[in-house]
């Protein structure tokens, strides 16, 4: 056994699985095995895993609900680490909301509209923890979490808690310090600043979205959300079903004849299936209009 497995379990971190499938921890469906999943038990236990992780050099991925992320066919060396039920919490003060990594973004959502608290309508459909939309700067409807967020706790990957304010987050589009290297950590908690606002305008406002949603996008296949960024001035999706690629599929890949921004896997995708069609509509979309499309799917592990 490696020195450092031993050392995890003599921690008493958590939950430790060897060689578990990616493919099960994914919205879309793909995605080779970890050679190790660890779900710690909770914020302590992450610390004292991050702490050994970096002791013994060991590469380390975190994933939340697997959305906005492709794992490739070989999987990921070393320790995917997934926020456990420890983390999957909320709690309302006043306008201020204080939310554990692992709670669901939707479920917030909801949570804060039954309070009255408006700011939060933008992620009623963004399939991911708040953790994840946090370190993503997750979106849509021209809003994005920085716009909400105060303040978060984060594990460094030496296994230093800190607590980063917008400043030290320096979001950008879908962008956030954590994904720099030199700056990566893991959030564990995060407290969003929302509004008081009318119960029904809120329930109206969600409903219509869900409304969308449902008649937009292909929410019965795997997936992993909008595929592309937004160019300035233009729409991904747009430029994609003007170039002819709605329903183009390179193996069990699909551009979704519903959303051309979605690939969906029809049955049997592998991630190199979604990598050759995100390639093909970039270099179409580009030879057609000269615009250099920007996928906004995180791509991760062995190639």
């Amino acid at each position: 056994m490696e020195a450092w497995m031993a050392e995890l379990e003599d921690a008493a971190i958590g939950g430790i699985q060897k060689h578990v499938p990616l493919a099960r921890h994914t919205t879309w469906k793909i995605g080779g095995p970890a050679d190790v999943l660890l779900t710690p038990a909770g914020k302590p236990e992450m610390l004292r895993a991050m702490a050994i992780l970096n002791r013994n050099g060991v590469p380390w991925t975190i994933i939340g609900k697997g959305s906005n992320m492709l794992v490739s066919d070989k999987g990921i060396r070393g320790v995917v680490i997934k926020a456990g039920e420890a983390l999957d919490y909320a709690e309302f003060d006043g306008t201020l909301v204080r939310a554990g990594a692992a709670y669901s973004i939707i479920k917030l959502t909801v949570m804060a509209g039954k309070q009255g608290l408006t700011g939060l309508e933008f992620a009623g459909g963004i399939p991911g923890t708040v953790g994840g939309a946090v370190y993503m700067n997750a979106g849509a409807h021209g809003s994005d979490m920085s716009q909400r967020f105060n303040s978060a706790e984060i594990v460094l990957e030496t296994g230093e808690l800190v607590v980063w304010g917008p400043e030290e987050m320096a979001f950008r589009y879908r962008h956030s310090r954590l994904q720099e290297p030199g700056s990566r950590g893991i959030v564990l908690e995060a407290t969003l600043q929302l509004a008081h606002g009318d119960r029904k305008e809120i329930a109206a406002a969600l409903a219509t979205h869900k409304e969308r949603r449902r008649r937009t996008q292909p929410l019965q296949q795997p997936s992993c959300g909008s595929v592309f960024r937004n160019p300035p001035g233009h729409h991904a999706a747009k430029l994609i079903e003007e170039s002819g690629l709605k329903g183009f599929s390179i193996g069990g890949a699909q551009v979704s004849p519903l959303h051309a921004n979605f690939i969906v896997n029809t049955g049997q995708a592998t991630a190199e299936d979604v990598l050759t069609l995100i390639a093909h509509i970039r270099s179409t979309v580009n030879n057609r209009t000269g615009i250099e499309l920007m996928p906004e799917v995180l791509v991760v592990g062995e190639r």
